[in-house]
């Protein structure tokens, strides 16, 4: 209830118009993902169970970094000329663990499992470097944080061109395939930096691409759009064959009702409490291939893409401003603070979705 009353104060606030280019625009609201996202990333840096050391707190697959790319998308909607100040607290927050990496303990020590701490070294340095070369891009400057976060990013690429990453047997982030997906984020982040210093750092970057490129046709369809989105920024990721057969499978994967889930994104995947996968549409899943769709050049009168925006126009929460997705690791309460990881994730693909040009 306490969500509900702050996203509608704060969509009271403002016009009715959402800013969204959609033929549906008028269907969803801007104003109401903005508030519910920006109350989400303002919980997130207090929940307790988020603490790290040095007064820090986690960067979270799930909240932290789609809501750094996605909401930038509603700034024009909203009039706002940059980060508000969830945005710049989450930014601050990743820069003080730049700027102190050596003196930063993991999010995760061993004491959670054999080479829990080497993982969350791995993982943090990559959305860390996502977030901040993301936003510097956007501001259309290359700073002095967004280069270290990077260069702590390629002191820890193995070998084999991938990343140390969570396996804590969750999907669809934190499993024994997700390395790849790590490997497709680091090149993402690395698509912001500008030309130069991508030539700077070839070899390296020309690793994880040859990691991405050699294990491609034995990746689920989670994982391969996420190569999409580093291909639309890096197009010698994918050729034009290679791209097309990606979106064709995704193509077959849509539903009746236009939207696409989650549990046919991941592969052969069972629940850990061994409940039956959600198989209704959900805000992630569509979000997530509605927008790799707009990333890879495809038509908005593209049936399939047309089909799965119209999807997302219609079935945003409107007393607080999500999109519905459920865990395919356990059946919890949506209406949870944990239950709602999901939605805050398919609130941020669905606005990216929504929004783009």
């Amino acid at each position: 209830m306490r969500l509900a009353v702050f996203v509608l104060a704060v969509s009271a606030c403002f016009a009715a118009s959402d800013g969204s280019s959609t033929e549906a625009a008028s269907t969803w609201n801007g104003k109401s993902a903005a508030a519910y996202l920006d109350y989400r990333a303002d919980w997130w840096s207090t929940w307790s169970r988020s603490q790290r050391d040095h007064g820090t707190f986690c960067t979270s697959c799930h909240t932290s970094v789609p809501y750094a790319l996605a909401r930038p998308a509603l700034w024009n909607a909203l009039g706002e000329t940059g980060p508000g100040e969830q945005e710049r607290k989450m930014i601050a927050n990743i820069t003080t663990r730049v700027r102190g990496w050596n003196q930063m303990e993991p999010f995760y020590s061993d004491k959670s499992g054999p080479g829990k701490a080497a993982e969350s070294r791995g993982v943090e340095a990559v959305l860390n470097a996502l977030v901040l070369a993301s936003y510097d891009a956007r501001a259309g400057r290359f700073g002095g944080d967004a280069r270290l976060a990077l260069e702590n990013m390629w002191s820890l690429q193995k070998q084999d061109g991938a990343w140390p990453w969570f396996d804590f047997h969750n999907a669809p982030w934190e499993n024994d395939k997700s390395p790849y997906w790590g490997a497709a984020l680091a090149v993402y982040a690395a698509s912001f930096a500008p030309p130069e210093y991508r030539r700077q750092v070839h070899e390296k970057l020309q690793l994880a691409i040859d990691y991405l490129k050699k294990n491609r046709d034995s990746q689920i369809d989670f994982n391969k759009i996420f190569l999409l989105y580093a291909a639309a920024r890096m197009p010698d990721l994918l050729s034009a064959a290679e791209k097309k057969s990606i979106l064709a499978e995704l193509r077959g994967k849509q539903q009746a009702d236009g939207g696409w889930t989650l549990s046919a994104l991941i592969g052969d995947w069972t629940r850990n409490d061994k409940t039956p996968l959600e198989t209704r549409s959900d805000g992630y899943a569509t979000g997530l291939v509605s927008y790799a769709f707009e990333q890879s050049g495809v038509r908005r009168d593209d049936p399939s893409l047309k089909r799965g925006l119209a999807w997302l126009a219609g079935h945003q929460d409107k007393a607080e401003g999500f999109w519905p997705a459920w865990s395919v690791n356990k059946q919890r309460d949506p209406a949870s603070e944990i239950g709602r990881f999901m939605a805050d994730a398919a609130t941020s693909y669905a606005v990216l979705a929504l929004t783009s040009k």
